[in-house]
């Protein structure tokens, strides 16, 4: 496991929407729109850096398997999202293989397109929920979206530089 990412998988998930939140935090949060489509109104260019990318087995450190139906083995991509180099998102995205077929082969080939420049180009996207979570002073939340009724469950933790921070200065 990469230490790039531990902060990430460190993320307590709320069960519901934590009191006291701004509106501008919860504007960032519950987006239900792509956030990178939102990121790219604050930066000139929006940059993926892969930190892992591949098959693996169920009974890996995985503890999103619960989220998702059972599958021998799952894709996890995890990713640092940049907006002009600058490092503004962690981002974990855990898909069952009996999700990859058809269309959905292309969340295997990615490569460094941002995952939602894929996901919200796709007319059968849709979103389960959204949950909240915290880790120290970071904010991240995760979603289980569904390409043509398939499961797949993204993760994603706002880094200090993000816009999202910014919002409440």
């Amino acid at each position: 496991m990469s230490d790039a990412l531990s902060p990430l998988r460190a993320l307590n998930f709320f069960t519901e929407v934590p009191q006291g939140l701004s509106s501008a935090y919860l504007d960032w949060l519950l987006l239900e729109d792509s956030m990178t489509k939102r990121f790219e109104q604050h930066c000139s260019k929006v940059t993926v850096r892969i930190v892992r990318e591949g098959f693996f087995p169920a009974g890996s450190d995985m503890p999103e398997v619960g989220l998702l139906p059972a599958s021998e083995r799952y894709w996890l991509r995890e990713i640092i999202l940049c907006g002009d180099d600058e490092p503004w998102l962690l981002g974990r995205t855990v898909v069952p293989e009996t999700t990859l077929e058809g269309p959905e082969l292309a969340l295997q080939k990615l490569g460094n397109t941002p995952l939602g420049r894929y996901l919200f180009s796709s007319s059968t996207l849709t979103r389960d929920y959204i949950e909240i979570g915290r880790s120290a002073e970071l904010w991240g939340r995760r979603s289980r979206l569904r390409l043509s009724g398939k499961p797949l469950l993204l993760t994603e933790l706002f880094l200090p530089a993000s816009p999202l921070y910014e919002e409440e200065k």
